[in-house]
């Protein structure tokens, strides 16, 4: 369940969350290509998947009803929410650069950083 936004901070339209999206969505493929690891990303659709060189993926996508960028990793499904200007885990609390982090180098089984 999402943590719900403070009333100054007005929920963002259609047009703001998808623009949003679609650019840390390419931020996130752009940061992946630039490092020396061997992950693929495949941007399709909308979904971005991480494709590990043990064949494990991560699938990054939006979710336009609930206005939130969802995350499937080994470890689980993590759903992040737009406060105070980032993306936040609803549960975790991670910021969607950090939770990327870990769970990408959980599953790298190397040392990963994502900056966003």
């Amino acid at each position: 369940m999402p943590i719900p936004r403070p009333a100054s901070a007005p929920a963002m339209n259609d047009t703001e969350f998808n623009t949003a999206v679609d650019a840390i969505l390419m931020t996130i493929e752009d940061a992946i290509e630039d490092m020396e690891t061997d992950i693929d990303a495949e941007n399709a659709g909308g979904i971005l998947t991480l494709t590990f060189e043990n064949g494990s993926k991560v699938i990054i996508n939006r979710q336009g009803p609930t206005k939130e960028i969802w995350v499937a990793a080994r470890s689980g499904g993590f759903h992040c929410g737009h406060r105070d200007g980032e993306w936040v885990c609803n549960t975790t609390k991670e910021t969607l650069a950090a939770l990327l982090t870990r769970v990408c180098t959980e599953q790298a089984g190397a040392p990963v950083t994502i900056s966003l």
